[in-house]
């Protein structure tokens, strides 16, 4: 599954949840924004619009499931900024999944078992990908805790995880899986299936080595386009005679 694909997810739902005093639960939406998926907060916005017309059609009160909040994120040399967030409950994560991007791979495993699932679901394909866990790979890949392992997952890895996560949606949707079982023993067979076919044509997934970052490699062309758009190819000043 890509990050791209902003940060994906290589902890659960579950471990995003926080607690107000009295043990309340409650998760953040910018940090459900990117275990859904979604890159632009202001994109993301639009689900969350959308999950509040639900809750409330639904005869619910809105703000006993979303509430505004502010958070202060750190920006370059010690500035702060806050920007505003929003207070989740756990129904309301599960309408702002119901109400997401099914084209989003981490929407429709949302949409097929539930929320809270779609990370231990993946979790368990690259298991049998790698042959080892994904908390494995990123120590021999050297990825830093904090980062997702798609970020330096070679192409093929990339693809392979997709044309497996790919047929599980298919599959889920066209034989109406609900369980999280049932999503989760059909993406363990899928994820054997690719990893029979690249061992089958000599590619070992765990043997091979990591990508570049993809976060430097991001970098880089950005200022290599910055500095084309200072000196475009194929022009040059005119000399005066």
């Amino acid at each position: 599954m890509k990050t791209e694909l902003i940060q994906t997810l290589t902890t659960t739902f579950e471990a995003h949840a926080r607690k107000v005093e009295g043990g309340v639960e409650y998760w953040l939406a910018r940090d459900l924004q990117y275990l859904l998926g979604y890159s632009k907060w202001d994109n993301f916005v639009g689900v969350v619009s959308k999950a509040k017309t639900a809750c409330e059609l639904s005869g619910h009160k809105v703000s006993d499931h979303f509430a505004d909040v502010g958070k202060t994120i750190q920006m370059p040399k010690g500035a702060t900024k806050e920007v505003p967030d929003i207070m989740l409950t756990r129904y309301a994560c599960y309408l702002i999944a119901q109400n997401g991007d099914s084209r989003k791979q981490e929407i429709a495993f949302a949409q097929t078992g539930s929320a809270e699932n779609f990370a231990v679901i993946r979790s368990k394909g690259d298991q049998v990908l790698f042959g080892k866990s994904t908390q494995a790979m990123k120590a021999e890949w050297n990825v830093p805790d904090k980062r997702p392992l798609a970020d330096f997952a070679p192409t093929i890895i990339l693809k392979a995880k997709d044309f497996a996560t790919e047929i599980t949606i298919f599959n889920a949707r066209e034989h109406g899986m609900k369980s999280e079982g049932g999503i989760s023993n059909e993406h363990i067979t899928n994820n054997k299936a690719v990893r029979n076919t690249l061992l089958g044509r000599g590619i070992c997934p765990e043997s091979l080595p990591p990508a570049e970052d993809v976060k430097k490699v991001e970098r880089r062309l950005a200022s290599e386009e910055k500095q084309s758009l200072k000196n475009p190819d194929g022009l040059s000043v005119p000399t005066e005679e």
